[in-house]
């Protein structure tokens, strides 16, 4: 969705920061009330709700029939009354626990990379000499980084409910993931804006919008999916009609009041998949949309199916 345009060795050096944890929590876009604009986008993200987003080489190695296998007995797990159907609440709750589980253990894993013996808390000192060490030591390779380490202090400081310099792992989970902490809200329509802001004036004009999902050629015909955003925009988006996204109108976008993902995907998934229109799925009706599930190649999980013993 955004990207960054570096020399080799930047690139390089993004990489290793990514796998160190910190560009990881900004990759993508906090988006939980946000249309998804294409169908492989849409797929992309039914798969890492449904399934987590971790080891995609691992399922990509799975036949086509230990796949499907696979997936039937976690349709099993998923049916929680062992009626042979799924119903809204039991896919919701399995969609709840795979989101509970990646920010959990996404949370264990860097606290303990960057903890390092320092007890129940991580200094901002130490999170940034570890992570960012290499520009004072004239390593930036081309690009500056400092903006990038500014943005994360800045949400460092957020994060750090009670003003002490020091995260706690609660705390350290806001920071890396700010949508499941609601007092981190603004921090997360702030750096929206900054990504969007082409102009900063501190709101998105319709081109602003667009041009963030959309880097057409000139004289390429816009595709559906674009025409549709640029009406969603004028109707849903710019609430008073000034022709800005305003803060106020960026937050309602990115995470509306009484939005529940998880609810939503459900629901979503239901209405994809399910044949009959009896707002249930059978475990038929899931195998029929494999590839919606988790059969992309482009999808991003597997450790749900590598993990449980059963298999």
């Amino acid at each position: 969705m955004l990207s960054l345009v570096v020399n080799m060795l930047a690139s390089a050096l993004l990489m290793g920061i990514a796998e160190g944890g910190v560009l990881e929590h900004r990759e993508e876009r906090i988006q939980h009330g946000r249309p998804l604009s294409d169908k492989q986008e849409q797929e992309d993200y039914d798969h890492d709700a449904f399934l987590g987003d971790e080891d995609a080489e691992y399922f990509e190695t799975l036949d086509p029939d230990e796949s499907q296998r696979r997936l039937g007995i976690i349709c099993d797990k998923i049916d929680k009354d062992e009626n042979g159907l799924i119903n809204l609440e039991e896919l919701q709750k399995w969609i709840q626990f795979v989101q509970e589980r990646e920010v959990r253990e996404d949370t264990e894993r860097q606290w303990g990379e960057r903890n390092k013996g320092q007890g129940e808390h991580v200094s901002w000192d130490s999170f940034r000499k570890d992570v960012y060490g290499f520009i004072e030591e004239g390593g930036e390779g081309g690009y500056n980084f400092q903006p990038m380490m500014d943005r994360d202090s800045r949400r460092w400081q957020k994060a750090d409910s009670d003003g002490d310099g020091k995260l706690t792992k609660l705390e350290f989970q806001a920071f890396l993931h700010p949508e499941d902490s609601g007092y981190m809200r603004d921090i997360m329509v702030i750096e929206t804006l900054e990504d969007m802001d082409v102009d900063k004036d501190g709101s998105l004009s319709l081109d602003e919008y667009i041009g963030d999902m959309y880097k057409g050629m000139p004289g390429d015909n816009e595709p559906d999916w674009v025409t549709q955003e640029r009406e969603m925009f004028a109707m849903e988006r710019d609430k008073d009609g000034d022709g800005f996204m305003s803060f106020e109108e960026v937050q309602q976008w990115i995470i509306p009041d009484d939005f529940d993902h998880s609810l939503a995907e459900a629901k979503h998934l239901i209405v994809k998949a399910d044949a009959n229109g009896d707002s249930f799925l059978s475990k038929e009706e899931v195998l029929d949309q494999h590839d919606m599930f988790v059969g992309s190649s482009a999808t991003q999980f597997g450790e749900v199916l590598r993990r449980h013993q059963e298999f």
